[in-house]
């Protein structure tokens, strides 16, 4: 069915329900409840009836009235009854009138008619619907594809608004050259890639850059999500796919571009309904036409490419990533730190900066950000710009803007004992501390003791950007790990909950270097499970004996447990340094990376009140890494 009669009937569906509603409400609404013919005798002999009208209807007399106090009655009985008769009644003090009987009212007729014609209107509008359908049935319209067409005035993207990806964006800007000239590669014989699927973690452009391919070519762009095509009524997710690439035809050269393919290009036979499934056979369907329509669509001029974005690449069907269907893999990663800086600049370009904002700075104190988390993290440097009334956006408000996406908003209002502060404190510094000496570790760039979210204090770091980790790295990241913990019983002389975290990154982290990365005595082993399929329940089967297991759990333990010991002996060497960082941060609250370092090399800070614990004796040579 033609999904427009909707939008055009729709007042007069509402319309012609109303008035048959209010013709049934009240022209063909029932009257009294009907008084058996022993209890209105009952009523007459006690001369409570006060009004009766006698009207004949068919083989039975009707009485209705009022009785004594106005209460409403109707009976039958039959004509010839002598005790209901006219004149019986005038005896018994009854008032009485005749209505003799009468036709069919117009009421009536006037009801039946208006119901005839809104089922005959009903029944127009479907005849209608199904011509202009070509003979579908009414539930057409659930077939109708969900694809939103972008018309390239409305796209507004280009290659320049995208940054961070330059090698996906070499991939895809053959695309584009091949729909603005096509003819150019037809001459050679090639083939451009029928179908590309952008692989990347969420957030990282992949629907931006679908975007940019649409906006660089001139061409038509058909957007669709995965969750689109499947429904619950079955073959209605096939019949979508037919109608998209129908109208993908008709609009070519154009693009698709599928979002969140993973929804219906999962893999077949792992479903409970088998070859049944709806998905299934949506995923059929599509293959088809992905595979079906290249070649009549070559012959006719037509020329349409097909973008998908998923960040589930491993789950989807082996016969759609084949040559063919998907041709190519255009890797979209979280980029590095020159691309994190590009990418800043160019949603800063509507923002007005301080000429002191660093965005490199920035760039490498946000390893790990994609494009989606970089945005965000402006936005709430202007919100919080706005809020203090300012006309331009500090270092300051982009470093608190990091630090409330990453931990939540401040909490100063949440009153806190001083000796839960200064252990906060021991536990943030040994942090801190051990990442400053330790060579391979990231230094920390910020200090709190401040609460934020969960948080009663934080150190953030500067990571580097590295394609490879060695052991060497994986052990200082342990280390600092479980440094907190160290400072508490180094400095205390007790230990609190407050590493519950630290723990959990610490063991997730041994556990990798051990079953993953062979950086133990097991092995050069893969050692980590595979996840479960789809129809596993309960526990899954061991790839590996008990006699392992238990050789993990001791490589586990026993890198956890040298890494501890090796964070309380540096801390126990340096524990004059653990006590004059934290006297500073309580006084201050926070420190920043060039404050720390001022502070561990014997410099002193404007603190109101507060003195080194102890004298700063020989420092170690530090590396120059601070920022």
């Amino acid at each position: 069915m033609n999904a427009g009669w909707l939008r055009r009937w729709w007042k007069w569906l509402v319309g012609g329900v109303a008035l048959a509603a209010l013709l049934g409400l009240t022209l063909l609404s029932p009257g009294p409840k009907e008084m058996p013919l022993s209890e209105f005798t009952a009523q007459l002999d006690g001369r409570r009836v006060e009004t009766a009208v006698l009207r004949p209807d068919g083989d039975t007399l009707e009485l209705h009235g009022l009785l004594v106090g106005g209460k409403p009655y109707q009976t039958r009985t039959l004509p010839g009854d002598p005790a209901l008769t006219f004149s019986e009644l005038q005896r018994r003090g009854v008032k009485v009138a005749y209505r003799p009987p009468s036709g069919t009212s117009w009421l009536t007729v006037l009801s039946w008619m208006l119901s005839l014609l809104l089922i005959g209107v009903l029944l127009y509008m479907l005849f209608r619907s199904r011509q202009m359908g070509n003979g579908d049935p009414a539930a057409q319209a659930f077939g109708k594809s969900r694809a939103s067409v972008v018309n390239i005035d409305r796209v507004g993207v280009t290659f320049a608004d995208v940054a961070g990806c330059e090698e996906a964006k070499a991939d895809l800007q053959e695309v584009v050259d091949f729909l603005r000239q096509p003819d150019k590669y037809r001459a050679l014989g090639a083939r451009i890639p029928h179908g590309l699927l952008l692989v990347g973690p969420p957030g990282s452009g992949k629907t931006l850059l679908a975007k940019a391919v649409a906006g660089e070519a001139g061409v038509p762009y058909f957007a669709i999500s995965g969750s689109d095509f499947v429904e619950m009524f079955v073959g209605v997710g096939a019949a979508r796919v037919r109608d998209l690439f129908e109208q993908a035809r008709k609009a070519a050269p154009c693009i698709i571009f599928m979002d969140e393919i993973d929804a219906v290009g999962r893999k077949r036979g792992t479903g409970m309904q088998g070859g049944n499934d709806e998905r299934e056979q949506t995923l059929n369907q599509l293959l088809v036409e992905m595979d079906g329509f290249r070649g009549e669509a070559a012959a006719e001029g037509q020329d349409i490419i097909i973008l998908a974005a998923t960040n589930r690449p491993d789950v989807l069907d082996a016969a759609l990533l084949r040559p063919g269907r998907f041709d190519r893999q255009v890797v979209v990663d979280a980029p590095d730190a020159a691309g994190r800086e590009r990418i800043l600049r160019i949603h800063s370009r509507t923002k007005p900066l301080d000429p002191g904002v660093d965005l490199a700075l920035i760039a490498r104190r946000t390893a790990g950000m994609v494009g989606a988390d970089l945005e965000n993290l402006l936005n709430e440097a202007a919100l919080l710009a706005a809020r203090s009334e300012r006309h331009r956006i500090l270092m300051s408000d982009i470093d608190e803007a990091r630090d409330r996406v990453l931990m939540g908003p401040e909490r100063r209002s949440l009153v806190i004992e001083e000796a839960d502060r200064r252990i906060t404190a021991y536990h943030e510094v040994g942090h801190a501390l051990a990442a400053q000496l330790l060579p391979h570790a990231d230094k920390a760039h910020k200090l709190t003791v401040v609460p934020r979210g969960r948080a009663l204090g934080a150190a953030l770091y500067t990571p580097e950007d590295r394609l490879h980790l060695s052991r060497s790295a994986m052990l200082d990241q342990l280390c600092v790990a479980l440094a907190g913990h160290a400072a508490e019983q180094v400095a205390v002389g007790e230990v609190t909950t407050g590493a519950a975290n630290d723990f959990q990154q610490a063991t997730a982290l041994a556990r990798r270097m051990v079953t993953e990365w062979g950086m133990s005595e097991v092995g050069p082993l893969a050692l980590a499970e595979e996840g479960s399929t789809y129809l596993s329940y309960g526990p899954q089967p061991s790839s590996y004996s008990d006699q392992t297991a238990e050789a993990i759990d001791r490589a586990v333990t026993d890198l956890l447990n040298s890494q501890y010991r090796r964070a309380a002996d540096l801390l126990t060497e340096h524990i004059h340094l653990l006590h004059r960082l934290t006297d500073v941060l309580l006084a201050r609250e926070s420190l920043s990376g060039e404050e720390l370092a001022v502070v561990m090399q014997g410099g002193t800070l404007p603190v109101l009140g507060t003195a080194p614990a102890k004298p700063p004796g020989v420092l170690p040579q530090l590396k120059p890494e601070l920022a």
